[in-house]
């Protein structure tokens, strides 16, 4: 699918198209937590780290490398002693956080009725059985 010119249509759903690993570049916990992150702006690499609580330093640097060549997140080196590089989100990346974070404030805003759920859920399978 390699050339795919914009009139031909994508399909996420379907094996070989190139959609789908951008979707799991957005989706995945890390990418989704550092697109939310940088909505609030820009960032240094270690700021983001302790944003995004509980990233390894390895995972966020081949996440953000991930959401940079899917053209989400524009990185900024400056030539400054030590060097200084930012990292903040391109139009597209604005677009697709606003759309994450709306899914992050839902998730949030629903906890309540969540975890009734898995209480709900745990409580009939620990049930015991009688026959």
């Amino acid at each position: 699918m390699e050339g795919m010119s914009d009139d031909l249509a994508y399909d996420v759903f379907a094996r070989a198209c190139p959609s789908r690993g951008t979707l799991e570049h957005v989706t995945g916990r890390w990418g989704s937590l550092t697109l939310g992150a940088l909505h609030d702006g820009t960032f240094r690499f270690n700021e983001l780290r302790r944003r995004v609580d509980g990233v390894s330093e390895k995972m966020l640097a081949q996440t953000l490398h991930a959401l940079e060549r899917d053209g989400l997140v524009h990185r900024e080196a400056q030539q400054t002693n030590p060097p200084r590089v930012d990292y903040r989100l391109t139009p597209l990346g604005r677009e697709v956080a606003e759309r994450l974070i709306g899914l992050i404030q839902l998730v949030e805003g629903r906890m309540p009725q969540v975890e009734a759920a898995r209480e709900k859920y745990d409580a009939e399978r620990a049930a015991p059985v009688t026959a």
